[in-house]
């Protein structure tokens, strides 16, 4: 999507919110990864854990409206259409983003795009919170601290050249790492990661997560999204990480 598409959606947007007044957000409401990865066509748009204006001003409530009512339900329509037949068909979202190659530019886009959102909305709430202990210490081992983490993870999300996104990963052996991804792929895609493991905190730097609010600026966007992560949701996902 160009520029000029994207102001265009954005405009759409503003007339037909798409903001859910009845979604509430539990601070201590974990991700669940396994199951998440465990779905299985039809596959469904799920609903935010928050209203959208409930991480103002750090991300606006537009954006949030075009990004999941719009970009995120795209990709859900587009998937299911993708593995309607053929050798994805039946498979849990698991099984997907293990299987697919490059040369399943579809599902490949698609898949990554549904569960990458789908992962992202439970990393985001309003309120603060902090890595657990365990995490903690994991970080310090890993980066030196948590600032220094921060850093490192924030130069990832600057570092991606156009659309992609930046994570955090437990890998192998329960080690904690920082990797990339251009597009809409993740580590899940063994076929595809250069470094795979089990996302436990991810980023999306496509200039649709933040255009309209900061423009070119993606540094900004980086610096607004540590004050709305979820770290109770990170803890979450490094506590099953450990169990596989």
């Amino acid at each position: 999507m160009n520029k000029r598409e994207f102001i265009k959606l954005a405009g759409l947007a503003g007339i037909a919110a798409l903001a859910n007044p009845s979604a509430t957000w539990a601070a201590t409401a974990p991700a669940d990864n396994k199951s998440l990865l465990a779905l299985k066509p039809p596959f469904v748009l799920p609903p935010l854990p928050y209203a959208t204006d409930a991480l103002e001003p750090n991300i606006d409530k537009l954006t949030m409206e075009i990004h999941h009512g719009k970009h995120h339900a795209t990709y859900v329509t587009n998937l299911n259409n993708a593995v309607k037949e053929g050798a994805f068909a039946g498979l849990s979202l698991g099984d997907i983003l293990g299987k697919v190659t490059a040369t399943d530019a579809a599902v490949r886009n698609n898949a990554g795009g549904h569960y990458n959102h789908s992962l992202f909305w439970t990393l985001l709430a309003p309120g603060q919170s902090s890595p657990s202990g365990e995490l903690q210490q994991a970080i310090n081992s890993a980066f030196g601290s948590q600032e220094a983490f921060q850093a490192k993870f924030a130069d990832a999300a600057k570092g991606v050249f156009g659309s992609g996104w930046a994570w955090l990963i437990v890998q192998k052996g329960g080690k904690l790492a920082i990797t990339s991804t251009p597009n809409q792929d993740n580590p899940l895609m063994t076929n595809l990661a250069k470094d795979p493991g089990t996302p436990i905190l991810g980023l999306d730097v496509w200039e649709h997560a933040y255009y309209l609010k900061h423009q070119n600026k993606r540094p900004d966007y980086i610096a607004a999204f540590w004050k709305v992560v979820n770290w109770n949701t990170v803890n979450e996902l490094y506590a099953e990480a450990l169990k596989k």
